[in-house]
């Protein structure tokens, strides 16, 4: 099967992306269309974790100057826009949109999701600075954690997150099963 010249596929830019209707992620220039909403379980799950981190993001509130953020976009650059399940952000610039790198980047499997989730955000997320990067697979009740030192994502074990030099957050994910 012959390949075909990138040169010759659409590229597409962030002002691009801003008319488009519907749900879409741009990475590297391409479109990707987004699955219709999550389901029950992926939104009790996300909510979950979600409650879980702004419960011990409080709990550091003098070290934490972090905020959890559901489904927002994510700026990385004119060609690419994520759409992450759950984000923290910590020590942001204000700003009305997401342009640094999240501390720490959740994604939910769905069976439309999963290959792009565990590859191309995989690869997106590490090249692009987030400490940790959480995969959530509902079907088989299990998180795969990883951690970036040395600029690679190396398998991470605990239950506890470094999220900046000063804040510090344990969780115990298994609550999310509950």
């Amino acid at each position: 099967m012959e390949r075909i010249p990138t040169e010759w596929l659409p590229h597409y830019t962030y002002e691009d992306y801003q008319q488009w209707e519907g749900q879409w992620e741009l990475i590297r220039g391409l479109p990707y269309a987004m699955s219709p909403g999550p389901l029950r379980k992926h939104q009790l799950v996300g909510g979950k974790f979600v409650y879980l981190a702004i419960a011990q993001i409080r709990e550091q509130s003098l070290a934490c100057n972090c905020e959890v953020l559901y489904e927002a976009d994510w700026m990385i650059d004119e060609d690419t826009v994520v759409r992450p399940d759950v984000m923290i952000l910590c020590d942001a610039p204000e700003s009305d949109y997401v342009k640094v790198p999240p501390a720490l980047v959740v994604e939910i499997f769905s069976p439309a999701t999963r290959l792009k989730d565990r590859n191309l955000k995989f690869r997106l997320y590490e090249t692009n600075g987030v400490r940790y990067y959480l995969m959530i697979d509902l079907e088989r009740k299990a998180i795969e954690m990883y951690q970036l030192q040395n600029n690679a994502y190396v398998d991470h074990k605990g239950d506890t997150f470094q999220l900046t030099d000063k804040c510090m957050v344990r969780m115990d994910l298994g609550q999310l099963w509950q």
